[in-house]
């Protein structure tokens, strides 16, 4: 019954404003035009086109475009003195108001602009009216749509209060949600103001709440599954993960799904269900990432030179900032392979991320070869030696 009031409310609200915003004005201007009918020329003047007196539409269309001219210094001059007051204060949020209301402020020149328009031309019936209240209502659902996407930041202030490791995804979640109910409310007041009884419209939906609930059945599993992913707090923005075979970095968390920006570039849409339900692997929340590799020397090493290129390659990666120290470290002469003498490295870079980790795995690979080259071996390659016990013998022709 509340939501109801309020809709009517906004709906009456717009109506009065769209009857009161020309302020009368409309019916001085044909007062001034009473002499005119009256004149000489008034026969002329009262010719008709499409059944409207030509004075009038002439007037119509003058009064039109004065106002769309109004618009104009409106934004040249007020917007712009605003703005630049806007600028001399200390917080930002002022500036984003002003730059947010530019809009809808400009399209309100437009409804009245029309609404003159057509009180001068006597073509103001129900419908014009009914269709003008609704823009009416448009635009001051705009100016609070505006306002909430200008106080962001300040949504994003009061949630880091409450958790600083999500302040910016359930920001989003909220302002989703006040978006939401703003629009929805509007909706309502643009058919309050067409006479439909909203009041029986939202009666009529809990006689179909069973079918609407199963209908909505997925809706539902993916609104509560944004609340399981920031519950748990298992993904942030900007993250790398791969969930039910989609890797990427996430873009968005919405109520709904969940977007991921794939290596390839291409968005994939997640619904969120499917990422609350499935296992998530966060590679960003890692810290380190494994090196892992078999270097082969040719046959022809000795063992002394073995255990010193060993000690040389372990003392390099101990010594190295890009390795992890903390973590597993491991150099070993692992397997006689087919054509080589293997030397089994592990260890771990100390990031996460892949541009750093490639150019610390590119440091170590030519610091290695360094090692091997100074210790006098060399790297092997897959070859085979082939021994003939005997040739054939030559026959005479």
């Amino acid at each position: 019954m509340a939501i109801t009031n309020v809709l009517e409310t906004n709906a009456t609200t717009a109506l009065n404003v769209v009857e009161n915003m020309d302020m009368g004005l409309a019916q001085k201007l044909q007062d001034w035009f009473t002499p005119i009918y009256t004149s000489k020329y008034g026969t002329y003047f009262q010719q008709t086109f499409f059944d409207i007196p030509v004075a009038n539409l002439a007037l119509a269309i003058t009064v039109f475009l004065f106002v769309l001219l109004l618009r104009k210094i409106f934004t040249k001059i007020v917007i712009a003195s605003l703005q630049q007051l806007a600028k001399n204060t200390t917080t930002y949020y002022d500036d984003r108001i002003v730059s947010s209301l530019k809009e809808p402020l400009r399209f309100a020149f437009i409804i009245l602009a029309l609404h003159l328009f057509f009180l001068l031309i006597f073509k103001e019936g129900q419908f014009i009216r009914n269709i003008l209240n609704s823009l009416m209502v448009f635009d001051l659902f705009w100016i609070l749509l505006a306002i909430t996407e200008a106080l962001r930041g300040m949504v994003y202030g009061l949630t880091e209060r409450f958790d600083t490791d999500l302040s910016r995804e359930l920001g989003n979640f909220i302002l989703r949600i006040i978006k939401f109910l703003i629009a929805a409310i509007g909706l309502g007041a643009m058919l309050q103001v067409w006479g439909i009884n909203v009041t029986a419209l939202v009666a009529s939906l809990g006689l179909g709440g069973l079918a609407f609930a199963l209908a909505a059945k997925d809706t539902a599993s993916n609104l509560f599954g944004s609340f399981a992913i920031l519950a748990d707090k298992s993904i942030r923005l900007g993250e790398w993960i791969r969930v039910n075979g989609v890797e990427g970095v996430v873009e968005d968390i919405g109520m709904r799904t969940t977007k991921i920006r794939s290596f390839q570039k291409s968005l994939i849409t997640v619904p969120n269900q499917i990422v609350a339900n499935h296992p998530i692997e966060n590679f960003s929340r890692r810290g380190i990432r494994r090196i892992k590799m078999t270097i082969g020397l040719t046959y022809g090493t000795t063992s002394e030179q073995i255990t010193q290129i060993i000690a040389d390659i372990k003392s390099m990666l101990q010594n190295h900032e890009g390795i992890a120290q903390d973590e597993s470290l491991m150099v070993n002469f692992n397997d006689f392979g087919d054509s080589s003498l293997n030397i089994f490295i592990y260890t771990f870079a100390h990031t996460a991320n892949w541009a750093k980790y490639l150019r610390i795995k590119e440091e170590i690979h030519l610091k290695i070869m360094k090692i091997v080259e100074e210790n006098g071996s060399s790297f092997a390659f897959p070859s085979q030696s082939v021994y003939v016990e005997q040739l054939p013998e030559k026959t005479e022709k």
